[in-house]
Formats: C-alpha cells, sequence, structure tokens
C-alpha cells in the first residue's frame, strides 16, 4: 500500500515537470515567433490615403505671327513632417534642400521650428519642383527619411517631401510689347490655390476664355516618395484648362510701329501717342500701339498713367478730322455739289460776334476744295442750312455715339451735343469743324474704314480666333456690318481723301509708291471746362495697292503750344513712315505707276 502510493507521487511530480517543460517550451516558442515577426517579416504599416490638385492653366495669347505674348506657369508648394526627418541627416537635408530649391538655409530651419506639418516655399517654380522630386528620390537611398512613433503610440510611416501645385504664375515674355492692348492681371487667392484675373486690356475682354474650368485631381494611397499609387482603387478627375487666344496683330510689325511712336513722341514733347491699323473689309486690327507701354510683369507707380488704352478709354474734341464725316453726308443726301464755288471770305468771318478763321485763307473755293483745304468757313456755310436735328443724324450715322464693339474692356462713347445746341448757329458752325462733340481714336478710325470698303461701318476686332485645350479652333461669328454711305459716295470721298493728300493740308503724309488718302485734325485739349495751351494732332486715311487697304489712324496727345503741334507737323509725318513700314514689310507693294496718277 506504501509503495503504491510512493507510484503515484512520483508519477504527479513527473506529470507537472513535464507540463511546466511544455509550458516553458510554448512560451519559448511564442517569443520565438514574435522575434522572427518582429525582426523578419513586413509590419502592417497604416496605409495613407491622400489628394493632390492640379492645378489648371490660364490659356495664353499668341500674336498672328506665332509669339507668345502671355503664358501661365505652375507655381508649387514644398511642406513636409519635420518628425520625419533622420536628426543624423538633417543638416545634409537642409544643405541639399537650399541648394536644389534655391531656398535659404534660414527659412528652411523656421519652416522647420514649426510644430505638425509645415510649407517651407509655396512659390516654387516648375522647373526647381522637377529638381525636388529627383532629389526626394536621393533622400529616400540615402535614409534621411525616418518612421516614428507619435505621442498616441501610432506607428508614422516614412514621410519625404510632400511637393503640390499651389497656383498659376503669368508671365509676359516680351514685357512692354503689345502694351496696354494685351492689358495684365491681378491674383486672387482661392481656397489654399493661387489664381489670376484679367484687370485691363484681352486679359480682361477675354477672362472668361482665357480662365481656366476646371483643376484636376488624384486620390488614392501614397508611397514613401509621396506619390499616389494609381490603382483600381485611386481616382482621377482631368484638369480643364482655359482657351488660347491668337491675336490678329502681329508682332513684328506692331514693334516696329511702337518704336517709330516712342520716337516721334519724344521729339514733339507730347504726353502720347497712339496709331492704329486696320483691315477695312475685315475690321481686324494689324496694328494698336502706344508710345507708353509698361513691363505687366513688374508695374511702378509711374506706369499708371500708361494702364489704360487711350485708344479706347479717351476722348477728345476730333477738330477737322471730322469734316470727312459730315462732307460724306452732305454728299449722299444731296445736300451739296462739290463743283459749286463757295465764297470763303478770305479766311475771316463773323458769325454773331463770333470770328471764324481759316489757317488757309482763300477767297472763294469749290465745295469740294473745303474739304482738301479744310476750311472751317466753308464748313460752316455747308451745315448753315442744316436743322439741329439733320446735324444730330450725321453724327448718328456713323455711331459715334455709341461703342465700336471692340474686344477691349471700359469702352468710352463719344459724347455728342444736344440737337437743342445743335439748334444754335454758332453752336453748330463750332461743331462743322470738330469743336463741342468727343469721340475716340477707335470711333474715327472704324468711320474712315468705311471710305475704303464701299461705305460699311465694321466692328473692329482683335482676336483673330480661339484655341480649345484639345487644339480645336473657333472665330466669333462676325457681325452684320452697317452701312453708312453707297458705294459711290465711299469711292468719291476714298478720292477726295487721296487730293487733300497731294494737294492740301495733308501732303507730309503722301508716300510714293501707293495711294495714300487721309485728313489732319488739330485741337485745343480742355481741362476742366477750360482750352489750354496743349494740342491734340491727328490723322486720319487710308494706304493702297492693286490688292490692299489698309485703314490708318495717328493720334498725338498733349503737343505744347512752343513746339510742333499742328497735325501736319506731328501726326501726318508719323502716318507717312507708317505707310513707308506696310511697304517694307510686304503688306503693300510699291509701283511707280500709283505715282504717275497722283
Amino acid at each position: 500500500m506504501g509503495r503504491e502510493h510512493e507510484n503515484v507521487e512520483k508519477f504527479f511530480r513527473a506529470t507537472r515537470l513535464l507540463g511546466l517543460v511544455v509550458i516553458l517550451f510554448v512560451c519559448f516558442l511564442v517569443f520565438v515567433l514574435a522575434v522572427l515577426a518582429k525582426g523578419v517579416l513586413p509590419r502592417k504599416i497604416p496605409a495613407v490615403v491622400i489628394s493632390k490638385t492640379d492645378v489648371a492653366n490660364r490659356g495664353s495669347i499668341y500674336s498672328s505671327d506665332g509669339y507668345i505674348l502671355a503664358n501661365s506657369s505652375k507655381l508649387y508648394k514644398i511642406s513636409i513632417n519635420p518628425q520625419s526627418i533622420n536628426p543624423a541627416k538633417k543638416d545634409l537635408f537642409v544643405n541639399l534642400l537650399s541648394i536644389y530649391g534655391n531656398l535659404k538655409k534660414e527659412d528652411i530651419l523656421k519652416a522647420l521650428a514649426k510644430k505638425g506639418y509645415v510649407t517651407i516655399s509655396y512659390k516654387v517654380p516648375a522647373t526647381v519642383a522637377a529638381n525636388l522630386r529627383l532629389l526626394n528620390i536621393k533622400f529616400i537611398g540615402l535614409d534621411v527619411f525616418q518612421e516614428y512613433t507619435d505621442a498616441r503610440g501610432k506607428l508614422i510611416q516614412k514621410m519625404g517631401l510632400d511637393i503640390q501645385d499651389s497656383g498659376i504664375n503669368r508671365i509676359y515674355p516680351l514685357q512692354n510689347a503689345i502694351e496696354p492692348t494685351i492689358g495684365y492681371v491681378r491674383k486672387i487667392e482661392s481656397g489654399r490655390i493661387t489664381r489670376v484675373e484679367g484687370v485691363k486690356g484681352i486679359e480682361n475682354y477675354r477672362d472668361g476664355i482665357l480662365s481656366s474650368k476646371r483643376d484636376g485631381r488624384v486620390t488614392g494611397r501614397r508611397d514613401i516618395g509621396d506619390n499616389i499609387i494609381l490603382n483600381k482603387s485611386s481616382e482621377i478627375v482631368s484638369r480643364e484648362d482655359g482657351f488660347n487666344i491668337v491675336l490678329s496683330i502681329p508682332l513684328d510689325l506692331q514693334i516696329r510701329v511702337e518704336k517709330l511712336l516712342k520716337e516721334a513722341n519724344d521729339k514733339y514733347k507730347s504726353r502720347e501717342m497712339i496709331a492704329g491699323i486696320m483691315d477695312p473689309k475685315t475690321g481686324q486690327m494689324l496694328v494698336l500701339a502706344s508710345s507708353n507701354t509698361f513691363n505687366p510683369n513688374l508695374i511702378k507707380k509711374e506706369d499708371y498713367p500708361s494702364l489704360n488704352s487711350s485708344a479706347v478709354e479717351t476722348s477728345y474734341e476730333p477738330g477737322s478730322t471730322i469734316k470727312p464725316m459730315i462732307y460724306s453726308y452732305l454728299w449722299e443726301h444731296g445736300l451739296l455739289d462739290p463743283n459749286k464755288i463757295i465764297d470763303l471770305n478770305n479766311g475771316v468771318y463773323n458769325l454773331r460776334g463770333y470770328t471764324i478763321r481759316d489757317s488757309s485763307p482763300l477767297a472763294k473755293a469749290k465745295t469740294k476744295e473745303i474739304l482738301i483745304r479744310s476750311s472751317n468757313i466753308g464748313m460752316m456755310k455747308l451745315t448753315q442750312g442744316l436743322s439741329g436735328q439733320q446735324m444730330y443724324d450725321i453724327f448718328k450715322n456713323f455711331e459715334l455715339s455709341t461703342i465700336t464693339g471692340i474686344d477691349l474692356p471700359y469702352e468710352q462713347n463719344g459724347i455728342l451735343p444736344s440737337i437743342s445746341l445743335l439748334n444754335r448757329e454758332v453752336y453748330k458752325a463750332t461743331v462743322s469743324y470738330g469743336y463741342g462733340l468727343r469721340v475716340t481714336f477707335m470711333q474715327l478710325l472704324r468711320a474712315y474704314a468705311s471710305f475704303s470698303n464701299g461705305g460699311l461701318l465694321m466692328k473692329p476686332t482683335i482676336t483673330k480666333y480661339f484655341i480649345a485645350p484639345d487644339g480645336e479652333k473657333f472665330r466669333a461669328k462676325p457681325e452684320v456690318p452697317k452701312r453708312v454711305l453707297t458705294q459711290d459716295i465711299a469711292n468719291g470721298m476714298e478720292g477726295l481723301l487721296h487730293e487733300v493728300v497731294t494737294s492740301g493740308t495733308g501732303r507730309r503724309a503722301n508716300v510714293t509708291g501707293v495711294i495714300v488718302g487721309g485728313k489732319t485734325g488739330t485741337a485745343r485739349e480742355t481741362k476742366k471746362g477750360r482750352y489750354g495751351d496743349l494740342y491734340i494732332g491727328s490723322f486720319f486715311g487710308y494706304a493702297k495697292d492693286d490688292s490692299n487697304t489698309y485703314t490708318i489712324g495717328v493720334v498725338t496727345f498733349g503737343s505744347h503750344s512752343n513746339e510742333e503741334y499742328y497735325a501736319a507737323q506731328t501726326a501726318a509725318p508719323v502716318f507717312s513712315e507708317i505707310v513707308k513700314l506696310l511697304i517694307n514689310e510686304g503688306y503693300l507693294k510699291g509701283s511707280s505707276k500709283f505715282d504717275k496718277k497722283k
């Protein structure tokens, strides 16, 4: 009995010992497996889902000869989590980022000193951003980035540089060329994205066409290089850029005219000179230039007066350039005989105590000589029998009280006197030679084009066509022009304007080898309702060969009375030089047969 009890005790001891060994073995096995799992098997790191914005571009602006006048480049922001930087490699990170990113070390260190996710720069150009993406790969290979455990014990995976779109930067590669016609933009903040919108010029007028339509977006899981892994679970929304615009203006001709205007403006000591060249059959502008340009990349305070387009935003008294419109209307309605003899009173006429003078006095002349020699007395006598309503209808016929509709913003109306004022004999007389009403450069250019296109009032345009992001081209539907003169009267006016240049007040505008016609106009500038000692000199007309005709206008603002200020001295010679440019650049072909006609 005692022996059996002793055997049972031995058995239980052996069993307990074996159980303990098994337990120890299992614990050891679990420990080994844990070590293996820790050291050999990959750890499950929480997947990070991110979104990246692909900012859509504003459309570009091109000249008709293919030069880029305005385009956009993307800006990028560079961000990082400072805790992801290996402390032993921080100096390396800062030094290389400063070199590749063209960033100051102190700015990088200042950003890294902040808590949480930080942005080092918001204005990194596209080329620099591309370099930084390559640098990011090098950083990964050099173990610059590390994993770390946050305050809650959560394992945070390695995160490198985060390079994302931050906005758009507008660039004008040719600086002040075709300004203020192209215009400029201003920056606006939309969320965390910097965008631009047009303020002046084509940039403003075509803002809706140029502006981007939709930003792109990519959403998905990211890798260590901050790249989104494209797979079935990622989402992609494509971006929609703005349309490109091609202008009707060739850059080469435009900059030559701008140079000509700058030189003439300095010579005559005037405030500004402007010029335009229009195709009278289509209304398309080949040139719209000013002596006063600016660099839209860097607008300074002294540029402010030059930001406005005087061709459409400034109205002025036209002087004698108004006479052809009045003359053609009277001729059209049978109210004058071109060959009738008119008494011109030797250049001095008193009308109700108001003295009217001619700069080239004549005793008498045929009706057409009134226009050729620019007689103020003659114009007064031609319109003396008109009612105020008839006089008003002349200007309404050429739409001098409405905007032309050119594709530029802030276009001003002309200012016409009321019918009651035009019923006053003296006021009507002054209006007949261009005082007492206001017009714009573009209104006059369009009116003069009607003498060269058979009597039609064309809408002037600067935009030639639009290009969609997919490359498809679109053109604006042309408007039906208004007829203001019959073909015969328009042709007759073209001939009379040619005589003004060959034998009248516009001789200095003449050019051999082509047919030229036009009219001078000189008027005083007003300031606070009073005439001062500054003048506006203008010349509007045309130049033609066998195939092509161009309507051309030149206006000099702010000529001083102690300098050359008559239009025949300032605007007409510049007009002549522009015609010579058209010949030299191949827009017109000179021929001696035209000189024989003269």
